[in-house]
């Protein structure tokens, strides 16, 4: 039966300005022990001077562990997000990411195929991602991580899509992350029906719950959306999640994507008790 730990994506403090080593702290006051870091390569200036939590992978790769460690966190996953149908930048991003997962300890990487040029049309897309992900599926073999594909994007929005994607290669390191709330933002199927159908291949879940509001607002007109509201405030029927993943036998983290940290707080308080009888045990 598949069994779930509790993390948090750095996007929380991001509305806070806060940089990586404050929100770590942060996370652990509130009781998380995983976070899911957002990296990127070179020097990002908000990054610098402290107004923003993604981590530069220029950056000793023990440092993020050293941060970590001394408020007693571990990283769940990386937040790697790169754009597929670019390979010049996502090759060695997503390089870089699986070294750095390697030296952090954690298992996965999470992406999308993020936005399509308008000069390609979907056969080139697909065949530079097919280029992308062959490059990447060998670095992921090499270090034993998977690279996790979420629904957020326009070939993503659908289910058939999202797996055409994930089959380009034929590799088990290419797997997907399935987004709660990107897939039911999207409109374009039923999002639980969509879960059935990929859940051999979840092997990280962004527990995004959307609110009412943003769903009247949104739903049907976006692929995707960067944070939803606090888990168990939205539309996301979280007991559903957990019994179509029931039949996979794996430990999955369920990683929280919020907009603040107030809603970070509550999202720990009600997954903890609303995922009760599917987590890991402490």
């Amino acid at each position: 039966m598949a069994k779930f730990k509790i993390s948090l994506n750095m996007e929380y403090c991001r509305s806070a300005d806060k940089d990586f080593a404050a929100g770590v702290k942060i996370a652990a006051d509130l009781g998380y022990r995983y976070v899911e870091p957002m990296v990127h390569t070179g020097w990002g200036l908000l990054s610098e001077v402290g107004y923003f939590h993604s981590f530069s992978m220029e950056e000793d790769p023990l440092l993020m562990k050293e941060i970590c460690d001394h408020h007693g966190i571990r990283v769940s996953s990386l937040s790697a997000h790169s754009p597929l149908m670019k390979p010049e930048a996502a090759v060695a991003r997503l390089t870089r990411a699986a070294v750095l997962a390697h030296f952090v300890g954690c298992d996965c990487l999470n992406s999308d195929e993020m936005l399509k040029p308008d000069w390609m049309d979907d056969g080139f897309a697909h065949e530079a991602m097919r280029y992308t992900l062959t490059r990447i599926a060998q670095v992921c073999a090499r270090h034993r991580k998977f690279l996790c594909i979420e629904p957020h994007g326009i070939y993503t929005k659908t289910t058939d899509g999202l797996l055409k994607i994930v089959k380009l290669v034929d590799s088990p390191w290419i797997q997907v992350n399935w987004d709660t709330g990107n897939s039911y933002l999207a409109g374009v199927e039923d999002p639980y029906e969509g879960l059935e159908k990929v859940r051999d291949h979840v092997y990280h879940i962004h527990a995004k719950d959307i609110s009412t509001q943003h769903s009247a607002a949104e739903r049907g007109k976006v692929t995707g959306t960067p944070v939803g509201c606090a888990c168990g405030e939205g539309v996301v029927d979280w007991e559903r999640v957990a019994k179509i993943m029931e039949p996979v036998d794996r430990e999955i983290f369920l990683s929280v994507e919020c907009g603040t940290i107030e809603q970070a707080g509550r999202s720990l308080a009600f997954l903890e008790k609303a995922m009760a009888p599917w987590l890991v045990k402490a």
